[in-house]
């Protein structure tokens, strides 16, 4: 091969590895991308595991136990469709990130009686090929200690044992393994392959389309007649670090004491990351209502609500 084909060779090689993973040195051989470097921050302690009612594929874990690994507890409940789609990418991470430091704990929370049945856990986790720890938190003690709301939700523990990153909802793959190739690079004092996973997944798991509407002026709304205790909403801001005010209105007026978790009782909220927001939180007796949000900025993407 002439010097000029070599290095047409080796440009077009940078080029194709900068959008599939992968880079080439001088001699055009392909090697491992390095990974990219993400922002963290400290978000707390990992707290206690105990309370769990059983444990799954493995004995009984504890913080202390766990020092000195990457940690990624998963927060799920079975019958979830969101986590659904979520899992084919943690157990991919499970399995390729196993030997290098990780490890992966399912924290099973149930959302239903059925779900808090040690037995029905035990079942949905062989048919769906869970193979990492999974505690058995039914009795919500190990989602109390981490003050958590969301099915699903990952919460993102470096090697000494400190929460540095956490993803609630479905979607950004590809960040959230960065956060762990990160983790993993701070405790090995060595890069892991910067090369992410592909999944490809079908049946429950397959992911959902993308199909978010998105408000490209300010000043937009979305009526909702509705009939449950919760709302909820799935939003993201359309640019990475925006944010996006917004004014929640129940039968036209503010919410007042139904407001949910993301919102004040005159009905304001901001989004400012892509989640799950609860918005609507009633108190006895429920009956159709009429539900409201207006966007006071433009830029906001909406994908799906959710009740409880």
């Amino acid at each position: 091969m002439k010097a000029h084909q070599r290095l047409l060779t080796a440009l077009l090689l940078s080029a194709i590895g900068g959008l599939m993973g992968a880079v080439a040195d001088n001699s055009g051989e392909v090697r491992p991308a390095a990974p990219q470097r993400v922002s963290l921050r400290l978000e707390g302690e990992l707290p206690a595991l105990d309370g769990a009612i059983g444990w799954l594929n493995s004995a009984a874990l504890t913080a202390a136990s766990l020092r000195g690994k990457v940690v990624l507890i998963e927060f799920w409940t079975y019958t979830c469709i969101n986590w659904r789609r979520t899992l084919p990418y943690v157990r991919a991470w499970s399995l390729k990130y196993k030997d290098q430091g990780l490890v992966v704990i399912g924290v099973h929370t149930p959302e239903f009686e059925f779900e808090k049945q040690l037995d029905n856990v035990r079942q949905a986790t062989g048919e769906m090929r869970i193979e990492y720890p999974v505690a058995v938190d039914s009795n919500y003690a190990i989602w109390r200690a981490f003050r958590n709301e969301y099915w699903p939700a990952l919460y993102f523990i470096d090697a000494q044992g400190r929460i540095r990153h956490h993803q609630f909802g479905e979607g950004d793959y590809a960040q959230s393994e960065r956060v762990l190739q990160e983790l993993l690079t701070e405790a090995r004092g060595a890069a892991v392959s910067g090369d992410l996973v592909s999944v490809d997944a079908g049946g429950f798991e397959a992911a959902a389309e993308k199909d978010a509407i998105v408000l490209n002026v300010a000043d937009g709304r979305i009526a909702y007649r509705f009939h449950a205790r919760d709302l909820h909403l799935i939003m993201a801001p359309g640019t990475r670090g925006a944010s996006v005010r917004f004014r929640v209105f129940l039968d036209g007026r503010p919410p007042g004491a139904a407001h949910g978790l993301d919102i004040d009782e005159q009905g304001n909220g901001t989004v400012s990351e892509p989640r799950m927001y609860q918005l609507i939180r009633q108190q006895e007796p429920i009956a159709d209502r009429q539900f409201e949000i207006e966007f006071l900025d433009q830029g906001v993407e909406a994908f799906d609500f959710s009740f409880g």
